[in-house]
């Protein structure tokens, strides 16, 4: 634990960054920063009128990628796109007014803070990337991200520098591929965008006929979120609650995935997924002094250095927006930095990959309802043929106790309460 409080001092991270070979995220790093004030109402009253350029996309789903160049622009104010974003008829929402919000998104993408603000240079420090051993970077050298609900960036390659990702508010859900699976993504530099090569592949709903060679892709899919709770033995219940649920309900070949898994849920995570978060729980709370100093909310950080020179593809939830830093284009860490052994553990999360068979089997989703909720939200793909899930054999008696009965009981929270103790009293006397 460094002197501040934090799991990481700036020198420990900037290694870390430097011998990644695979994106991780961040946690317990930045409770202290100022930014985490900026949700867009904060943003709006500083930047007080000033307009931006919105990208406009349709909320469609389609086997294409939808390119910028595939979109409309606008000139607003974030005023504007908040009554546009809540909805108040009797407001004049401008130029968004020509778009209706249930059949397109908004998004204020790569906008340099430098000079957003540029006649505000106090809130530069609010954004402190030092903590993260890069001395002498702030605001001027980030990028923000301000979007709806449905908000997305196609998968595209940045042919250089490596990003750390902040996320303020909402949530955004990230797929990152390895350099060595470009192959499978298709390539394309149409449209044409300097240091961008993008892929020809919707990433989230791929055309498989057209595009047979991402059946080998094997994406890291994680959602970042603007803070986690700090209740370390609730999140070993919350963690032991989606286990059990996920691997029943799974298992259960009469449960349709609309009629149990929320639409604010991204996916069903594997088994090996959910027993991954669960030792990470648990050892979270072992280690409790170590690691839980830090005050108030923990936003996650996405990072990655060697392994950034990805294709990328972030997509927004409602009012979601992320401070970015290009934190360096050529990291001048140690060279024996990638013999290092990674800290993996509660404060340095590794973004899981997904199998191909995984890949292949699932679909965006754009979830209905709700100014804050997230856009690619992936599902399992159920083949068209439906099992009887109340089946009525001549001379026998239905069964007595459903999946739900016997989930209900499983989880119950005396019984979550139960196993949690039980589990942190196992590892506890070792």
């Amino acid at each position: 634990m460094s002197e501040a409080g934090k799991p990481f001092n700036p020198e420990e991270v900037r290694v870390i960054v430097a011998s990644l070979q695979q994106p991780a995220v961040f946690l317990n790093m930045v409770s202290d920063w100022p930014a985490l004030k900026w949700n867009v109402e904060y943003l709006s009253h500083v930047l007080n009128g000033k307009r931006l350029k919105f990208r406009i996309g349709e909320r469609k789903m389609t086997k294409v990628p939808q390119f910028e160049t595939h979109c409309d622009y606008i000139q607003a104010t974030l005023q504007e796109f908040l009554v546009w974003l809540h909805g108040e008829s009797d407001v004049s929402a401008g130029l968004f007014d020509a778009f209706p919000r249930s059949q397109h998104w908004a998004y204020a993408d790569y906008k340099y803070i430098a000079m957003m603000f540029e006649e505000k240079a106090e809130v530069f420090q609010d954004v402190i990337w030092s903590d993260f051993g890069f001395p002498g970077r702030d605001g001027r050298d980030s990028t923000l991200w301000i979007g709806s609900e449905a908000a997305n960036t196609p998968c595209h390659l940045d042919s250089y520098g490596c990003n750390l990702v902040l996320q303020v508010q909402g949530r955004k859900k990230w797929h990152l591929f390895p350099p060595e699976g470009t192959s499978f993504l298709y390539p394309t530099r149409i449209p044409y965008e300097e240091s961008s090569i993008f892929s020809s592949v919707n990433v989230v709903n791929p055309d498989l006929e057209r595009f047979p060679r991402f059946r080998g892709a094997q994406p890291h899919v994680v959602t970042l979120h603007p803070g986690e709770d700090n209740d370390d033995e609730a999140r070993v219940g919350e963690a032991l609650t989606r286990t059990v649920v996920c691997a029943l309900k799974s298992a259960d070949p009469c449960a349709d995935i609309a009629s149990w898994l929320n639409a604010t849920e991204d996916e069903i995570p594997s088994h090996e997924t959910n027993l991954h978060y669960l030792n990470l729980a648990v050892q979270a709370c072992l280690d409790k002094p170590k690691s839980c100093s830090a005050k108030g909310g923990n936003p996650s950080v996405l990072g990655s250095s060697a392994f950034s020179k990805k294709r990328k593809c972030g997509s927004g939830e409602g009012s979601e927006h992320s401070a970015t830093t290009d934190a360096v284009k050529n990291l001048e860490g140690p060279k024996s930095a990638l013999a290092i052994s990674i800290p993996f553990g509660p404060n340095l999360v590794p973004v899981a990959q997904e199998t191909a068979a995984a890949a292949q089997h699932t679909v965006s989703r754009v979830p209905e309802g709700g100014d804050v909720s997230l856009t690619n939200t992936l599902e399992a793909n159920h083949s068209s043929g439906r099992m009887d899930c109340n089946p009525k054999p001549p001379g026998t008696a239905r069964t007595v106790i459903s999946t739900d009965e016997l989930l209900n009981c499983l989880v119950h929270p005396a019984v979550i309460s139960l196993m949690t103790n039980i589990l942190l009293d196992r590892h506890c006397s070792h």
